[in-house]
């Protein structure tokens, strides 16, 4: 049963760094369109870094929900929570 939990668990995790992953890359590529459309319509205001800085921050978050903040951490704080219910 713990190498169901386990594969379940891993299935998870790799689901997360995936969706990281492909968020990165679409950031990437639509930065980079953006910055060339912003430097050939309006090369005296750099819009282009206000999408940057917002977007971007979203994609900081998300790295750390994925890297960081793992389920790991939650089983530990589920398990702390368990042990006061119980005491």
């Amino acid at each position: 049963m713990d190498s169901q939990k386990n594969y379940r668990k891993a299935k998870q995790r790799a689901g997360a760094k995936l969706g990281f992953y492909i968020h990165a890359v679409v950031f990437g590529v639509v930065i980079l369109f953006l910055a060339v459309l912003n430097m050939v319509m309006s090369p005296t205001y750099m819009w282009v870094l206000w999408v940057f800085g917002g977007w971007g921050l979203g994609l900081v978050f998300h790295a750390m929900g994925v890297f960081l903040f793992t389920s790991g951490s939650t089983d530990k704080l589920v398990a702390q929570e368990m042990e006061k219910l119980e005491s």
